[in-house]
């Protein structure tokens, strides 16, 4: 399956210049960015993006250069973004919510020697870095004078930005991605979606997911608004909600567990019509879910070795499972089996993509590269290549692409890429543990430990797994095994992990639930932790297996029942269901309690319809 078009056109994005600045002329004093920190227009980004670009230069950066960045979701993240690239550079994300040791092998393995930062971000992230340079909010530079220096002509093969993927070694790796596929990119989305200089997208992801290169280049390319979401709106699934009200957002793009968040919060506004979903699979509930309203969603897939999205799909109302679309232009899927031979229409092969998307490999990694990047006989030009995604997909009777799960160990949690071989060998680094096996069970990750002589702590090495591992990659429970399951060929028999049990840890003796709202809690934090035994009063939710995502979806659960609005914070500061729910009855300012409001609904609930209208009629009876 391919769609080969006509190319884009040169220096369509690249270097901070090319046609995301023709609306420059055409309209510089409209909205380009909006931030926590206010609004930019076009002809501000643009001043603020040379004005960068030339510090930059004067610190060396130049074609090929990576740069760090370990900044604030602010608009100073995309002027830093964009001025990187107009000084020649390449951008390589540092999420300050990743741990510094993975900071540190990550900007080890990219050749970091300059980070750009912001005053919010924690210092001791950065140690050992040869140079920082700290921005303002907006993306001007607080410690280093400006200065001229030459802006770099565009150049579509040179590096746009490296970006980290969990690696099955333990060690994160880097993909090359060069402008040309980010061109290719932009070009492809511009003519699938509706959009213009109307709309405005939220833009919700991370730098280090690479759908964010999507969020935030293709509203500039297309004469529209960036609208960025603060930290703490993106964890909140109500603020979010107010910040696309507020914004009048119509388009934006999250992974399934982002929409559930955003649907569980009071439902995703109306205005925000173009609806794109990617990352994991699209279950079939969530699309007509997404659908209800006559929205225009689309199903997008891709891996990062081949650019954000390499596939798209308009999804229609239906039973059947969503598909992946079709190809975007000029990139091709093949359907090849283990001897690399295509399978026929209907048949299941593994996913392989080639085209102008792909990227040049995995930085510094030559043998991963030539084992995942490999030579495209399709294509009809020398040296073009395709990758080997590892996924498993077969061609509909409508000549659509249906998605059938992984090849190898490598697994999606809420939209993140994980090898588990990596999660395994920090497992096994720690001196209680003998061996290890992690797997998914229920959308959650488990482990599985031979410990040594001594039992595991599993509290304890949780929190040293978070010393290296962002907290997508830390398992929710464990079980602790004498041996780990082996194939006869002495491999590990993954399928042979048994179930895990999910068991209370134990550190705080059970006190059963006193209050009703207790009581609520508690069956919230059950659905949310997927436990089968009570949980306690005095229960700790992190203890409990509960991780950054699962702590917005309960905060989602829980205002969507008291309509309350709730800061996540809270969750971290009261993490006990006894705190929580007192915390809860502190924040009300109601003259009814949360339990009394908890009561009156479990009354309610009991009546009929016609005993409830009875006191619509009669309200003195419900008195």
């Amino acid at each position: 399956m391919s769609d080969d078009t006509t190319p884009p056109p040169r220096g369509a994005v690249n270097g901070g210049a090319g046609t995301i600045w023709r609306w420059l002329d055409q309209a510089p004093d409209a909205v380009a960015v909006t931030g926590p920190d206010g609004q930019v227009t076009y002809r501000e980004l643009h001043r603020r993006v040379e004005d960068l670009a030339a510090v930059l230069r004067g610190h060396g950066v130049g074609p090929g250069v990576p740069v760090g960045l370990c900044v604030e979701r602010t608009t100073g993240m995309l002027v830093a973004m964009l001025a990187v690239w107009a000084a020649g550079g390449a951008y390589v994300p540092l999420d300050p919510a990743f741990p510094a040791e993975r900071l540190r092998m990550m900007r080890q393995d990219a050749g970091i020697g300059l980070v750009l930062t912001q005053a919010g971000v924690d210092p001791a992230l950065l140690d050992g870095v040869p140079a920082v340079l700290t921005l303002s909010p907006g993306g001007r530079p607080l410690n280093g004078a400006f200065t001229s220096a030459p802006l770099l002509a565009a150049d579509m093969e040179r590096l746009a930005y490296l970006m980290f993927t969990s690696g099955s070694t333990g060690r994160p790796k880097g993909v090359a991605v060069p402008h040309r596929a980010v061109a290719n990119l932009l070009e492809a989305f511009a003519e699938l979606l509706p959009i213009g200089p109307e709309d405005r997208w939220l833009a919700v992801t991370t730098l280090s997911f690479d759908i964010s290169v999507l969020e935030l280049l293709l509203p500039l390319f297309t004469g529209g608004r960036v609208v960025i979401a603060a930290t703490g709106e993106v964890s909140d699934g109500w603020a979010l909600r107010e910040r696309a009200l507020a914004e009048g957002v119509t388009i934006m793009q999250a992974t399934p567990a982002g929409w559930r968040i955003l649907l569980e919060s009071g439902g995703i506004p109306a205005a925000i019509r173009t609806r794109l979903c990617g990352g994991e699979a699209l279950p079939r509930d969530l699309a007509d879910a997404l659908l209800a309203d006559g929205a225009d969603v689309w199903n997008v897939y891709g891996p990062t070795e081949t650019t954000v999205w390499s596939t798209a799909g308009r999804v229609r109302p239906g039973p059947e499972a969503v598909d992946l679309g079709s190809p975007i232009r000029r990139t091709a899927v093949h359907l090849l089996d283990e001897n690399g031979t295509p399978v026929a229409d209907g048949e299941i092969g593994e996913v392989h993509i080639g085209g102008a998307g792909v990227a040049r490999g995995y930085h510094g990694l030559p043998g991963q590269t030539a084992a995942r990047f490999l030579p495209d006989p399709y294509a009809g030009t020398p040296g073009a290549r395709m990758y080997a995604t590892g996924d498993l997909a077969r061609v509909t009777p409508a000549g659509r692409l249906e998605y059938l799960g992984r090849a190898d160990q490598q697994v999606k949690i809420h939209g993140f890429r994980i090898e588990l071989g990596e999660i395994e060998a920090t497992l096994r680094a720690a001196a209680e543990v003998k061996d290890a096996a992690v797997a998914v069970r229920d959308g959650r990750l488990v482990a599985y430990l031979v410990p040594r002589a001594q039992a595991v702590d599993w509290a304890a090495l949780r929190e040293r797994l978070r010393a290296s591992l962002p907290d997508y990659m830390i398992p929710v429970r464990h079980t602790t095994l004498t041996s780990l399951p082996l194939t006869p060929n002495g491999k590990l028999d993954r399928g042979a992990l048994p179930s895990p049990s999910w068991t209370r840890p134990g550190t705080a003796a059970f006190r059963a639930p006193v209050t009703t709202v207790e009581s609520d809690l508690a069956e919230i934090w059950a659905e949310v932790l997927g436990a089968t035994e009570p949980i306690g009063a005095d229960d700790d939710f992190f203890e409990l297996g509960g991780h950054s995502l699962a702590a917005m979806q309960l905060i989602a659960r829980v205002q969507a029942k008291y309509g309350l609005e709730v800061p996540i914070l809270v969750l971290f500061e009261h993490p006990t269901i006894a705190g929580f729910a007192a915390r809860l009855d502190d924040m009300d300012d109601a003259d009814l309690s949360l339990a009394d409001v908890a009561a009156l609904r479990d009354q309610l609930d009991g009546l009929s319809a016609e005993e409830l209208q009875g006191l619509f009629d009669d309200p003195a009876a419900g008195s």
